[in-house]
């Protein structure tokens, strides 16, 4: 059986996920109430961050923690061992096309390779649901939330939308989604937690 794909993502009022400040401590507390068996993530969002993955303290994989996945369909991931090290997750695991470059080897990575040119994101999700995965949330940026929508993969959409309007490239596309209330808080500060079924 397929796991429960939760995505959160902080957005302006009019869907710009980028161009304003975010609270950070805020967005991982709320992201934390799925308690995910593994954080989804796309190797663009790590490679953006990697200075700071690689000069971070290293306090060791976290045993109660999630698992980290990372779709690398190019090979662009090279900070394995400091992302395993963080004390976010319980290990790393790296997603792999049959067409990905030749990279170094890495004995300590686990690998799922599926798909041809692009990882299969359905066969991912449905080999972590036949390993007794539950609940995966997709840490996201705007291509891999895109592709997950497009195959209907989103069972739950969570957006931390900010009182600001920034204009610019949304995260979403124009194509129609069906969306069910599931719930809203709303923070003195003016930010709006709205959570959304996704069908």
């Amino acid at each position: 059986m397929r796991p429960h794909v939760v995505a959160q993502l902080a957005v302006s009022l009019d869907g710009v996920t980028s161009g304003f400040d975010v609270d950070l401590a805020r967005f991982y507390a709320l992201a934390s109430l799925w308690q995910e068996d593994v954080t989804l993530i796309d190797a663009a969002t790590i490679v953006a961050q990697e200075n700071a993955v690689l000069a971070a303290p290293r306090r060791g994989p976290r045993a109660e923690g999630p698992l980290l996945a990372v779709v690398d369909e190019r090979a662009q991931v090279r900070s394995w061992d400091s992302l395993r090290e963080l004390g976010y997750w319980s290990g790393v695991l790296a997603l792999y096309a049959d067409q990905t470059p030749e990279r170094p080897p890495d004995a300590t990575t686990r690998e799922l390779i599926t798909g041809y040119d692009q990882v299969d994101l359905v066969e991912v999700l449905d080999v972590m649901g036949r390993r007794g995965v539950q609940t995966v949330r997709v840490d996201v940026s705007g291509v891999l939330l895109r592709a997950c929508l497009a195959l209907g993969l989103i069972d739950e959409l969570a957006l931390l939308v900010h009182p600001v309007l920034i204009g610019g490239d949304r995260w979403y596309d124009t194509g129609r989604l069906n969306l069910q209330h599931a719930g809203t808080e709303v923070f003195k500060d003016g930010v709006i937690w709205i959570r959304y079924g996704v069908s």
